[in-house]
Order: structure tokens, then sequence, then C-alpha cells
């Protein structure tokens, strides 16, 4: 569409309610009618993010590795940094202020990862993209209930899958108690690795599930390990959000 921006859209004829200096000189020299050059408009995006604010997620299985709350929350910055760099709005879903732009913007977003939020995922007011973060360990109906409204608004998004290694490789053996962070919930396993294949049979099932989730919103699933390259993560939903094109 026609509008503000530096890119050339097209040539038209000039009216008479244009003022005199927007003829194009040049393309009217070669006829007898005065052309008007019109620019592409160019409108900055607003990407918003989201980090689970579930204890589980703010779990690692290694004291000297960061949570994957820590990895999902670094990789946010960085596509703020380069976001906006690139002109666009970026800020957080159910923040405690409004998207930006400019030079302060990353330093905003910085502040507010590190500040507490809610669980809620409250739409926004205008059309967005969207990047949520969680291992999304509550299940997929649960999820699909929760991005609900989220997705009516944020037409297009990425779930940013973050997982700790040892979620993936179950090691374990022998009498084994698991529990879940910030809740009373346990389980006691006398011979842990009896249960080691049905876990990853789950687990892959889980991972198409989500998958199909995200595709039937029109959304993309990135994943990233917390014994992966976290720069990794950021490029690779940069890549996801950008394959949605300029339209939020």
């Amino acid at each position: 569409r026609a509008g503000s921006g530096e890119q050339f859209w097209q040539y038209r004829r000039y009216a008479q309610t244009d003022a005199a200096d927007r003829i194009d000189w040049r393309r009217s020299a070669r006829g007898d009618e005065y052309f008007v050059r019109e620019t592409e408009l160019e409108t900055a995006r607003t990407i918003l993010s989201w980090v689970d604010p579930n204890a589980g997620f703010d779990w690692s299985s290694d004291p000297g590795r960061e949570t994957k709350a820590d990895r999902a929350r670094t990789i946010l910055l960085a596509l703020s940094i380069i976001f906006s760099k690139e002109g666009e709005r970026v800020g957080l879903i159910s923040g405690p202020r409004p998207a930006s732009l400019g030079k302060t913007a990353p330093d905003r977003v910085a502040e507010d990862l590190l500040s507490s939020q809610t669980g809620t995922l409250e739409p926004p007011r205008a059309q967005a993209l969207a990047i949520v973060a969680s291992d999304f360990y509550d299940g997929v109906e649960t999820w699909r209930g929760r991005l609900a409204a989220l997705a009516r608004t944020c037409r297009h998004g990425v779930l940013l899958a973050v997982t700790d290694p040892i979620e993936h490789t179950f090691p374990f053996s022998g009498r084994t108690k698991f529990s879940r962070p910030g809740s009373t919930l346990d389980r006691l396993f006398g011979r842990a690795e009896s249960v080691r294949d049905e876990y990853l049979e789950k687990l892959a099932q889980h991972e198409r599930d989500l998958t199909q989730l995200a595709l039937g919103m029109g959304w993309a699933v990135v994943r990233n390990r917390t014994d992966e390259d976290g720069l990794r993560g950021a490029a690779a939903v940069q890549v996801a959000l950008e394959q949605f094109g300029d339209k939020a």
C-alpha cells in the first residue's frame, strides 16, 4: 500500500489536491502529464513475549547450568535487541507497560523480564506477533485453552519450548523419587528404568501434539535445550517470525 516509507511503490498521475513539490519531474519529463512518486507504507510491527512463571520452568537439573526460564529470558532479550534495531516495537504480553520503540526498548524489556509476571496470557488490544516461552508440560489441552484468546488477536506467533537435557535422556535407575518444583506432588518408583521407554514415548507424542496445536493456530514451534546454544534458539525464533511476513 502507498504510504510513508523509503521503498518506491508506484507512480500515479498528479491531482489538483497534490502539493506541487510532490511531482516527480524526472518521470514527468517523459511525456505531457505530471506524475507523483509514491512510496510503500511501512509500519512497525509489535513483537510481544511471555515467560511461563511456573516454578517447574524456573528449574535446572544442574546447578551449574541456567534454568529453563533464564534461558528463555536470554533468548527473548536477544530478540528484543535485534527487533528494536530493525525499528520494531517490543514488549511483554501482560507486561506492566506497553511495547516501545527505540534504543531504550530492550532495556525496558530486560527490566520487565526480571520483574514478577502474572500467569495469565491476556491478549493485547491490537494485533501483534507473540512469543510464548515455556516447557509446555502442563499438557496440550491445557495450553490450547490458555492460548485461545491470545491467538485470536495474535494471528501469528512462536511457541518457544525450552527444556532441560535430563528431560530427554531420563538417566534414572533404581529407587527414585520424582517431585514437581513448586508443588507437593511426588511419586516414588522402585525401578525408575522400567518406565523410561514409556516416558520417552509419551514425551515424543507430546511434542507432536504441541506442533499440531501451533500449526492449528497459524503459529510455529521452536525448541531449545539448555545444553544447546541459546543464540541458535534466538535465530530460529527470528526466522520463524520472519516467515510470517510483515503482517502481525
